[in-house]
């Protein structure tokens, strides 16, 4: 395991769904990239005792949590409480999201 990034350099793509990669799993944080295709998205989805970000590193996507939903682009957060609804409505164009998660891995 490294510990440095280039998250744009790691991301691959899938024509059909979205992709992820793994950049980091510890005991107490997990990061790694959501890599979308124009048009494809991220089902929204709740973890019950974790909080998540989404950090938008390239392209634009619109991005839910709760009921609200905003057109993110590079350098904007979107914070995901434990317990609230949250995903990626549907990429803009080819966009790679990094993702951070606490507790970390098996949570």
């Amino acid at each position: 395991m490294t510990n440095f990034f280039d998250p744009a350099g790691l991301a691959t793509f899938d024509p059909v769904k979205m992709a992820k990669c793994d950049l980091a799993r510890g005991e107490h944080l997990f990061l790694g990239l959501n890599c979308l295709e124009a048009g494809q998205s991220q089902g929204a989805h709740i973890h019950a005792s974790a909080d998540k970000f989404y950090l938008v590193v390239s392209g634009k996507a619109r991005i839910s949590v709760g009921t609200r939903t905003e057109e993110m682009g590079p350098g904007q957060v979107a914070w995901c409480p434990a317990g609230e609804p949250h995903g990626i409505a549907e990429a803009l164009e080819r966009t790679v999201v990094m993702v951070g998660m606490a507790p970390g891995p098996n949570k």
